[in-house]
């Protein structure tokens, strides 16, 4: 027979006050998104509604979005820019992260020390820098620059990974070189694998990032054509002589549903790997 504890009136306290900061958390997280919901359904160009549910209900918004605007473009090529980026940051990372935590090297103590000095530094610090690049060698709307430097961004990413595979144990490592194994198999067929869960978190990491950024991107993109998502959508809301709100709102339901597909795909591996790849002591 099974014996339950019985908590007691302070653990019961405790129990209760943490159940209703987690809802109140949640509701004022979810409250701005359900308004934009609301209000993306709303008639009219009003983003203030009277009441959280307007009162007559259009899909005007949505219908205009595809008819009239580039918006359709502007998702496709965020898309790509964001694979793009995603599968390139992979390859660099796994690489960089490897070489830091199974291989010695002259300037592999420096190199993460310069690791976590680029950490501290936002990339809109660079925007000057980008700005002198770009006009210097005509770069303004080349995707193949913009890729270039968006992927190289990822500081951060190597030091997750290589936290995680100094959790991996060495001997896996020297038991495949006993087997005859050199270096590269090592990596691409033992901690390539064992390494998934956190190499899921950090293409979701880069592809959110990249599917967000709007700083380095609206220098490097001008034509409308070329840009992407995040550029697309603050012309709704910089127009000189009206901000069109509810327009901005159903873009931006629609532009959540790629974020919300790409991490549904990861959700097996992405706990495991938040888990795993914390900084150890």
């Amino acid at each position: 027979m099974k014996y339950k504890e019985k908590m007691t009136a302070s653990e019961m306290r405790t129990l209760w006050g943490s159940r209703i900061v987690i809802w109140i958390t949640i509701l004022v997280v979810m409250f701005p998104v359900a308004w934009i919901v609301m209000s993306s359904f709303s008639a009219g160009d009003s983003f203030f509604l009277s009441s959280l549910f307007p009162e007559k209900f259009s899909v005007e918004h949505y219908v205009t979005l595809f008819r009239e605007t580039d918006f359709t473009i502007w998702v496709l090529n965020s898309l790509k820019f964001c694979f793009i980026v995603a599968i390139i940051q992979l390859i660099l990372t796994s690489l960089a992260a490897y070489a830091f935590a199974r291989l010695r090297f002259v300037g592999r103590k420096y190199g993460l020390m310069s690791l976590l000095v680029l950490q501290v530094f936002p990339n809109s610090m660079a925007v000057a820098g980008y700005y002198i690049l770009i006009y210097q060698f005509g770069l303004v709307d080349n995707s193949i620059a913009l890729i270039l430097v968006l992927a190289g961004g990822s500081a951060y990413n190597i030091w997750l990974l290589k936290s995680y595979i100094d959790g991996l144990p060495v001997e896996l490592d020297e038991a495949a070189m006993v087997d005859g194994a050199n270096q590269f198999q090592v990596f691409y067929k033992i901690i390539i694998p064992l390494a998934m869960p956190q190499l899921a978190v950090i293409f979701l990491f880069s592809f959110i990032a990249t599917y967000s950024e709007y700083v380095i991107t609206s220098i490097f993109l001008q034509t409308p054509g070329k840009m992407t998502l995040a550029l697309g959508l603050q012309l709704f809301i910089s127009d000189q002589f009206a901000a069109h709100w509810t327009l901005f709102s159903a873009a931006a339901v629609i532009s959540s549903l790629p974020i919300m597909i790409v991490f549904m795909c990861l959700q097996r591996f992405i706990q495991n790997g938040l888990v795993a790849g914390g900084v150890k002591g």
